[in-house]
């Protein structure tokens, strides 16, 4: 996973006046904490951390007077309405440490015809290095009959990551079709019929 550079500013105004002030100057405020240190008050360009954050699990380097460090976002505020981001925790992180994070799940293939797809899970929990962090783990879940169940256990995780979840969690599942009501059947069976008297009603009326 590439990197991405953001600048960070020392924070020394706190509460919430201060992180409104902050925040009208298009800026976020931030915490970095992680290996011991005493927590580091930083503020960043609202903007890039909006850009970046669409990246799931974002290895952000920050970078300005008396920072120079990697982390990664473990804990994010937003506007419920507008959506922007209010506040950001980072996680300091080293390269070559492992650290646990929530990757996506996606699905690959068609079920059998008979079935259709429970996705249950839609992020599972692997510890990896903090700079190798996956983008993702995909299930193939092509042909699967009726009744199939994949756990987190079953999923083929991309190298270098661990499972660190419960390995009996049901991931997706494939579960029968509705069946059709024997009335709605016949229903569905009759409306062609009625709609094909219909037309050569219509077309007779037409002609006289």
């Amino acid at each position: 996973m590439s990197e991405v550079r953001i600048a960070a500013e020392p924070r020394t105004a706190f509460g919430k006046g201060a992180a409104r002030k902050i925040r009208r100057a298009d800026k976020v405020p931030a915490v970095l904490y992680g290996h011991g240190i005493d927590p580091k008050h930083l503020t960043l360009p609202g903007h890039e951390v909006l850009l970046a954050l669409r990246t799931p699990n974002v290895l952000i380097r920050l970078k300005g007077e008396g920072v120079d460090e990697l982390a990664l976002p473990k804990g994010v505020q937003r506007d419920p309405i507008k959506g922007f981001v209010e506040h950001v925790d980072l996680l300091l992180v080293k390269s070559g440490e492992k650290v646990t994070v929530e990757i996506p799940v996606t699905t690959v293939g068609d079920v059998h015809p008979d079935g259709l797809l429970d996705l249950q899970l839609v992020a599972v929990a692997v510890e990896a290095e903090a700079t190798h962090i996956p983008t993702g783990v995909e299930v193939n879940v092509e042909g699967l009959e009726v009744g199939t169940a994949v756990t987190t256990a079953q999923l083929q995780l991309p190298q270098g990551a661990t499972l660190a979840a419960d390995p009996e969690t049901v991931v997706v599942q494939i579960i029968a079709k509705p069946v059709e009501a024997p009335e709605e059947a016949e229903e569905a069976a009759e409306a062609p019929a009625a709609e094909a008297a219909a037309e050569g009603e219509t077309a007779e009326a037409a002609a006289e």
